[in-house]
This record gives C-alpha cells, sequence and structure tokens, in this order.
C-alpha cells in the first residue's frame, strides 16, 4: 500500500480530486467506484470547481457507487441516490444513465445484489475504486464479520454505523437498519483502489489496517492483499501508525 500523508481533510480532499482528474485525463473513459459520506464531500466539492474552471470532461465515464439503504427510493433526500446527484452528478457532464447505484426500492433485493454484481462485470469491472474506512473497520457496508468472498449483497447495518451516520438525519429512529452494498470480492476486483482518511476518530482503525492482521473482524484489512492501493490520510487519522508499524 501506498501512503501519501496531507496534513488535514483539505489537503486530503484536494489531493484525492487531483489523483481521480489525471486518472480520468489519462483515460477518459474511466469506470470509477463512488463513495457517499462525510469522506468523499470535499474531493467532490472539488471535482466541481475543476470541471467548473478547467473543463475536465466526465462524458465517457461509468460510475458505479459501493452501497444504498434498503427501502429508499433516488427520490428520498437520505438516498445515496440524492446524495451523489446533490453533491457530484448535477455539477459535471457524467450523462446520468452512466451513473450506477443500487436500488434500494426494489421490490426483489436479492435479484437486485444479482443484477448490480452483473452490471459491474458487463461494464469491465471497476477501474478506480474511492473507499472510506469506518471506524469498526467497514468499507462500504460490509461491517465485521461479513465473509472476504462476498460479492453484492444486503447487509444489516452495525449499531455503530448508524450512529456515526445519524448526523443525517433527524433522529436514530430514522436510520434505516439495512443496506445494498457491493461485497469484499467485488472491492478487491476493482483495478485500483483510493482510500481516503480524515479524522482522529479513524485513528484507531488506521493502526488497526496498517500494523494488524488479516481478518474478516476488520474488514478493511482485506486491502492488505489488494495489489494496488493508495491512501490518502491526515496526520490525525496517522496519528497512531506514524512510523507504518
Amino acid at each position: 500500500m501506498k501512503i501519501i500523508e496531507v496534513e488535514n481533510y483539505d489537503q486530503m480532499s484536494q489531493a484525492a480530486a487531483n489523483y481521480i482528474i489525471e486518472k480520468v485525463k489519462q483515460n477518459p473513459t474511466l469506470t470509477l467506484g463512488l463513495a457517499t459520506g462525510g469522506t468523499p464531500k470535499g474531493t467532490y466539492e472539488q471535482l466541481i470547481k475543476d470541471h467548473g474552471e478547467n473543463g475536465t470532461s466526465y462524458e465517457k465515464v461509468t460510475t458505479f457507487n459501493l452501497d444504498e439503504y434498503i427501502g429508499f427510493s433516488g427520490e428520498h433526500p437520505s438516498s445515496y441516490r440524492y446524495y451523489m446527484d446533490e453533491q457530484l452528478f448535477h455539477h459535471i457532464n457524467v450523462p446520468e444513465a452512466q451513473t450506477h447505484i443500487p436500488r434500494g426500492d426494489s421490490k426483489d433485493m436479492e435479484q437486485e445484489c444479482v443484477r448490480y454484481e452483473k452490471s459491474i462485470d458487463d461494464h469491465g469491472g471497476i477501474d478506480l475504486q474511492i473507499l472510506g474506512i469506518g471506524s469498526n473497520g467497514h468499507i462500504g457496508f460490509n461491517e465485521p464479520g461479513t465473509k472476504f468472498g462476498a460479492k453484492t449483497h444486503i447487509v444489516t447495518l452495525d449499531e455503530s454505523t448508524r450512529e456515526a451516520n445519524s448526523r443525517y438525519f433527524k433522529s436514530m429512529d430514522e436510520v434505516p437498519r439495512f443496506a445494498i452494498s457491493m461485497g469484499i470480492a467485488s472491492i478487491m476486483k476493482s483495478r485500483e483502489i483510493l482510500l481516503l482518511v480524515s479524522g482522529e476518530s479513524k485513528k484507531e482503525a488506521m493502526k488497526q489496517l496498517l500494523c494488524g492482521e488479516v481478518t474478516e473482524s476488520f474488514p478493511a484489512s482485506i486491502l492488505q492483499l489488494h495489489p494496488n492501493v493508495t491512501i490518502i490520510a491526515d496526520q490525525q487519522a496517522l496519528a497512531e501508525a506514524k512510523d507504518f508499524c
């Protein structure tokens, strides 16, 4: 794993955006795996800024998001489709038909898992997957205990994950208990992974990722086995693993 240390969240966001922009310029038909939540928000803001100022084109880019809450349509303000539209897609020139997010309101969620996994494969797989990491080591919504061989699947969200996401809802009661997520095997098929990590709350997770063993009890640990992972992390996130073990 290659580690790029930056000072703070803003620098992480800028560095990540620069990384993605360069990849898009190198390969205009790039297939991008995207994440939601607080971590990539600043990166998306920088991509929008660059698109407006420099005209970087996403016209031929295809995107696949990691996950979606079950029970939410794309119009729901707390859905990840809504998040992506508002935070990125509606502000760059990527065609809507080339943006893919699991359907949280599908009538047959098991079939939706199969469909989504097949769609990724049919597009030739993901060239660059953007990831964050949960304090419990989850990637996507793959919680501790998820099998490394899992493909796109239905997950029961850990209470710590629901609590972390509750800031996007009026109360904990509104936070969904289930989601559909790319599996760990799905993520590991990506040709390249870019992991973004910021803040003191992630320092223990970073220490375990960089210094711990590979175990299903800490899903992100599987990234140690991927041949092409770049981590952009700020000083607070790296505080417990300064010497990288």
